[in-house]
């Protein structure tokens, strides 16, 4: 049984268990990461956090993640943590030709805030953040601005600060929900080395910048957008049932041919789930009905349009 989502809980702070950081320090820490992500690293300033993936030389994501500049030639990761492990190994064969270290920090404490994260704030001695994807850091902490209607930051506190926090399961689903209700999907293991990052809207999220150079995977996303090929989407939708789907089961149409599969789910408050999935573009175009164990899925609109959006756009939004 899926664990009903409190909003309530995050205004206490909840231990956001399923991500976890991974630090990138060294002199050529911008280099390295600039030949391996999606994202043009130096928009990552202290200030935007761009969101950013990374891919196989044909150009599946191993992982997504947001990228936060924390110091001088110190970056942050914050991905799923079920990819912790296999990102840092699949960066260390790259690392090594570089003076870069990677740091995995599956014990860093990031806790999920709502409404009273402006109390948090002042007892780290942070700013508060307030545009979706802006970030602000200090010794004692780091916290970052998440997207959606409901006001909510990740605050990651480095390993002298102690605050007391929730570890609350209905904290973390309302936070789960509130990411589905966002549009945005975090890869996990399951299903590592399978979507395009086009596939997950990552273009239109502001996580893949088509104006840097070359990085592993670069030549197959690129032309994916520029000659049309992305074939399946990330949708948005809502079953009738408190049965909480698996990652990866099998969206089917009328004549039981499978047109799509569960990225993500979580429970609503009123009982339904709303879930993530890559879906083909044909089906959803032509409102065609489809299926998840026999239970008519019903799609919903996502909060951005299906377009590109340039990182370098948002950054110099936030200078303006």
């Amino acid at each position: 049984m899926a664990t009903v989502p409190s909003f309530n809980a995050l205004d206490s702070g909840v231990r956001l268990t399923h991500l976890a950081a991974l630090d990138v320090k060294g002199a050529d820490a911008e280099k390295f990461l600039q030949g391996q992500t999606s994202a043009q690293v130096s928009l990552a300033d202290g200030r935007f956090a761009p969101l950013t993936c990374f891919c196989t030389p044909k150009g599946r994501m191993l992982a997504n993640a947001q990228l936060m500049k924390i110091g001088d030639a110190h970056y942050r990761l914050l991905l799923s943590t079920s990819l912790l492990e296999t990102l840092t190994a699949h960066l260390k064969k790259f690392a090594a030709f570089y003076q870069a270290e990677l740091i995995p920090l599956s014990e860093l404490p990031l806790i999920g805030v709502g409404e009273n994260a402006s109390s948090f704030a002042d007892a780290l001695d942070l700013p508060l953040p307030n545009a979706p994807g802006t970030q602000s850091a200090n010794a004692r902490a780091s916290v970052l601005c998440y997207p959606g209607d409901t006001p909510r930051w990740l605050f990651c506190l480095e390993s002298d600060t102690a605050i007391e926090v929730l570890d609350d399961n209905a904290g973390r689903a309302a936070w789960q929900l509130a990411d589905i209700r966002s549009g945005l999907a975090w890869l996990t293991e399951a299903q590592q080395d399978h979507f395009l990052p086009q596939m997950l809207n990552w273009e239109a999220l502001g996580g893949i910048s088509f104006k840097k150079g070359c990085y592993t995977g670069q030549e197959v996303v690129a032309r994916a957008h520029f000659r049309g090929q992305v074939k399946k989407r990330l949708v948005r939708a809502e079953l009738s049932t408190t049965t909480e789907p698996t990652t990866g089961a099998s969206i089917v149409n009328d004549a039981g041919k499978a047109v799509g599969e569960v990225v993500t789910s979580a429970l609503r408050e009123t009982g339904e789930i709303e879930l993530l999935a890559v879906m083909n573009t044909k089906v959803v175009e032509e409102v065609t009905p489809v299926y998840l164990d026999d239970t008519p899925l019903s799609l919903l609109t996502l909060p951005y349009p299906i377009e590109r959006l340039d990182p370098e756009q948002l950054a110099m939004g936030l200078a303006n």
